[in-house]
């Protein structure tokens, strides 16, 4: 069961990583593609490593 907690853990640090890559790509002049699709990825993400995030909480809670 730890291993299963670990392994959410990292999927939402991922995640989250991943928003912040997004979110300075946007910041760059003449980036491809177009900064509101960007923005729209970042916002995926972040709600996905949030949600997973949370997940992992509630299993670690309830070990």
């Amino acid at each position: 069961m730890g291993g299963i907690i670990f392994s959410f853990f990292v999927l939402s640090a991922v995640l989250l990583f991943g928003t912040i890559h997004y979110l300075i790509a946007t910041k760059k002049p003449g980036v491809y593609p177009p900064k509101h699709v960007l923005k729209k990825k970042a916002g995926t993400l972040a709600a996905g490593g949030i949600a997973v995030l949370i997940l992992g909480i509630l299993l670690l809670s309830f070990r």
